[in-house]
């Protein structure tokens, strides 16, 4: 299947792309651009901060909440202003946030890391009514955070690792237990980068220097890899009024010369999607 460009834009370091499941509109980030972008029947547009901002969830049809390097803040679409919620490694301008993604309960997951990767500088949290909790320290580059279907399991990375872990949760979202490896990537040549998991309880994972998303069944086996024309492939969603478009982002950082380095790419699937669960402040 092919990977139309949905965006001319070349992102320096696309992430945190999703999909608003009651306004039907795509959104994206540029990290290092400190930028949010989204498409509207109107075309492209976007809103840029003073400082990094990653990962959004959506909290009714006028507001997001976004993470960015010191903060998670409340977002008025139509306005463009936003209200800090609660400070996020505020204290530590060394790092910034990553990944991140609502879970099925209403909160909201998100992921930290060093400027420049530094390793085990990160975490993942959880903001969950009002209170922030750390659940996984000594994370290099956070990635990969999204829930089953069910709600039982959440799955992150830390793409320096390697490997895609699997946390069970209990009935409020929290972990319970300790995670276990889902994936064991470290042989390949590729990074695992962010991931969702679609209707069906599969992981797609988009994978950062093999020009791919791959999708995995619940039992971890290969299904299918889809090809995005660009190695540094960096998060997926799925969208669209019926939930079958893979989109995926990219990132132009270190790839001169690539002309489709940093676009943003939609691929037609036949697969269904979950809707992006809505957070609860």
């Amino acid at each position: 299947m092919t990977a139309n460009v949905i965006s001319q834009t070349a992102c320096t370091l696309g992430e945190g792309a999703f999909w608003h499941p009651a306004r039907e509109q795509f959104f994206w980030f540029d990290i290092l651009r400190k930028r949010l972008l989204t498409l509207t029947e109107q075309g492209e547009h976007h809103w840029d901060f003073d400082d990094c901002v990653s990962a959004a969830g959506w909290v009714d049809n006028e507001t997001l909440i976004m993470a960015s390097e010191c903060a998670l803040w409340r977002f008025d679409i139509g306005s463009g202003r936003r209200e800090k919620l609660i400070p996020l490694e505020a204290d530590n301008r060394g790092t910034r946030s990553n990944d991140g993604r609502a879970d099925p309960y209403g909160g909201f997951w998100i992921g930290t890391m060093g400027f420049q990767a530094e390793p085990g500088a990160g975490a993942i949290y959880r903001y969950y009514r009002g209170e922030l909790r750390q659940l996984f320290g000594d994370i290099t580059i956070s990635n990969a955070i999204c829930f089953t279907p069910d709600g039982t399991i959440a799955y992150f990375t830390d793409t320096a690792d390697g490997r895609i872990m699997k946390q069970a949760l209990n009935d409020d979202g929290w972990p319970t237990g300790a995670p276990e490896v889902h994936l064991d990537l470290r042989d390949q040549a590729f990074g695992p980068d962010g991931a969702i998991v679609d209707a069906s309880g599969n992981l797609w994972n988009a994978q950062w220097g093999a020009s791919r998303v791959a999708c995995y069944a619940p039992d971890g086996a290969l299904l299918e890899t889809y090809p995005v024309p660009t190695p540094q492939a960096s998060c997926p969603a799925f969208g669209g009024p019926d939930l079958t478009t893979l989109y995926v982002t990219s990132a132009a950082q270190g790839r001169e010369g690539d002309s489709l380095a940093g676009k943003t790419f939609a691929v037609q699937t036949t697969i269904k999607g979950q809707p992006e669960h809505r957070v609860l402040l």
